[in-house]
């Protein structure tokens, strides 16, 4: 049955800081079939991508909605990768329409001072998804999810691991 159903486009940012980690937050609540389980709750910033964006461009505008970060330069990005949803019996949301998501990873360099980094205030009116942040490293990173993303993660741990410093 969640064969029949679309991917959702999204894309996933990867931001490495001067020292060659990667920021992280930390999600404090499930988002329909997007579960967070415990202990398994970071994630590096994605979101959706809307009709008619450019998908870099979308990049740029989820790592401000969800840290308030702007000072980033790119790097590089992957191929569209997949990921499938865990199954989902929970009341109607807008992601149960879909099977699971599309995404195209972004690595940037942040640019910009730590204190430029705020994942709590809500920003374009999308609630806050991190309750908190940290800096990680990117070979790490794959063991902190959730095990239905570890893939995706680890795909790009592979192509971005030239970045690393």
């Amino acid at each position: 049955m969640s064969e029949a159903k679309p991917y959702r486009t999204n894309v996933g940012i990867t931001l490495f800081n001067a020292d060659g980690l990667v920021l992280i937050g930390r999600r404090f609540r499930d988002d329909g079939p997007e579960i967070i389980a415990p202990g398994l709750e970071w994630q590096m910033p994605q979101g959706g991508v809307d009709s008619g964006e450019e998908p870099r461009t979308a990049a740029l505008r989820e790592l401000w909605e969800e840290t308030s970060v702007r000072s980033a330069e790119y790097l590089g990005e992957t191929d569209w990768l997949t990921y499938e949803f865990p199954p989902y019996d929970g009341p109607p949301h807008r992601l149960s329409k879909f099977r699971g998501q599309r995404q195209k990873w972004f690595a940037l360099r942040f640019t910009g001072h730590e204190t430029d980094i705020d994942p709590l205030t809500p920003r374009n009116g999308q609630p806050a998804e991190f309750d908190a942040w940290r800096w990680e490293r990117l070979s790490l990173i794959p063991d902190l999810v959730v095990p239905f993303r570890r893939d995706v993660y680890r795909a790009v741990a592979k192509q971005f691991a030239t970045f690393v410093r």
